[in-house]
């Protein structure tokens, strides 16, 4: 039975402890809660504030503490912030937010930080990436992969700075991939470099090579017209080398790359287009011409309702990030009743999994890793595949 997970439902924490258990003692729980609560992302600081402090009010506990403070985006504030909280005996923190914060980190010991960050490589050893991480959207992608039996697929990734995250992803995850690419945002440069990828101009010649050979055939003159008019409602003949295509790209940067793919004829109607983690982005809803397109996300059910019941207490708009920092309480508070919070660094090395708002996860290796769902967008319609 030893090498069988338990999964520790967090939900059923955040609904059912609250009248089942209390603490062995009376000792508070201390939690720093590392943030930023000034500059341009203040409103997301306090949007996580609200999130933690909904978090405590489900669970209906009196035995935790949260003292935030202020990073900004600056890793020494982030550092003096840390070093502030552990002398007042604070050793678990949920946070900093950004991966830029962490590089000090190193420098404390005996705490841990669980980081809102979903960057898995060169974290420092006391830091728990808490993000919705490439490897796990790979992971969900490969699954969906294999249910389907795709066997070609390319992967195009931005040359951006998280290219080195998706390589390593790919790695990880073992997802069977048959070319892989690296395209420039640049609009220019990227449709040529499209272009070269689905073999377009021999495509488009091929089409032209095939209209010349019907007009200068011994086919009647009806016969000829016919077949060119036929001919000249297409773009391209000839097929492209993969059945789908996974693209790591966001927001107006994906919807230049599907425009280019469209432009030298790849339709997503005849091919797979995926995409990473797209936390539901509504103008996706509206881009019919590049529908259908899958991608994995976190259970929307369980988002939706948590957006909701914020929206109703705080009057405002939560950002994605504040469910991650709900679900990162209820695992403390959980943790808590089972095991001596005094040693934070092993507290989270046991090999369990869990099932919070955002969905199952587990923890290794210093990541989180979440077993995500699988969704598409069709005809405007968000569907859930897994």
């Amino acid at each position: 039975m030893n090498k069988i997970f338990k999964i520790f439902f967090i939900t059923i924490v955040i609904s059912l402890f609250k009248v089942s258990f209390s603490l062995a003692n009376d000792t508070k729980i201390k939690i720093g809660l590392l943030v930023p609560l000034s500059g341009e992302n203040k409103n997301l600081g306090q949007s996580i504030i609200k999130s933690t402090r909904m978090a405590l009010n489900d669970i209906g506990t009196n035995k935790i503490e949260i003292y935030p403070k202020d990073t900004g985006l600056n890793p020494n504030q982030n550092l003096q912030a840390a070093k502030e909280l552990k002398s007042i005996c604070v050793k678990i923190f949920i946070g900093p937010v950004f991966f830029k914060n962490l590089i000090y980190l190193d420098e404390i010991e005996d705490v841990i930080f669980l980081s809102l960050t979903n960057k898995i490589t060169d974290l420092p050893k006391n830091v728990i990436s808490g993000g919705v991480n490439s490897l796990s959207q790979i992971n969900a992608i490969k699954k969906f992969l294999e249910l389907n039996e795709i066997k070609k697929t390319i992967f195009l990734t931005p040359n951006l700075n998280y290219k080195n995250e998706i390589e390593t992803a790919i790695k990880q995850s073992k997802i069977k991939i048959s070319k892989k690419y690296t395209y420039d945002i640049e609009p220019t440069k990227l449709t040529k470099q499209i272009e070269k990828i689905t073999n377009y101009k021999i495509r488009k010649q091929n089409l032209a090579d095939e209209i010349l050979r019907i007009e200068k055939s011994d086919l009647d003159d009806a016969d000829k017209e016919r077949r060119v008019k036929k001919l000249k409602k297409r773009y391209t003949i000839g097929k492209v080398k993969f059945d789908s295509i996974i693209i790591s790209d966001f927001d107006e940067s994906l919807k230049s790359v599907v425009t280019s793919l469209l432009y030298t004829d790849v339709s997503p109607k005849k091919k797979y287009f995926i995409t990473l983690n797209q936390w539901f982005d509504e103008s996706l809803m509206n881009e019919k011409t590049i529908q259908p397109i899958y991608y994995p996300s976190i259970n929307k059910k369980n988002l939706d309702d948590f957006n909701n019941k914020f929206l109703k207490k705080f009057k405002a708009e939560p950002n994605h990030l504040t469910l991650l920092s709900y679900d990162l309480l209820g695992l403390i508070y959980y943790l808590s009743l089972k095991s001596d919070l005094s040693k934070p660094n092993d507290l989270f090395k046991n090999k369990n999994s869990f099932i919070g708002k955002i969905g199952i996860f587990d923890i290794q290796n210093n990541k989180i890793n979440h077993k995500l769902n699988f969704y598409k967008i069709e005809n405007g319609v968000i569907k859930e595949i897994f």
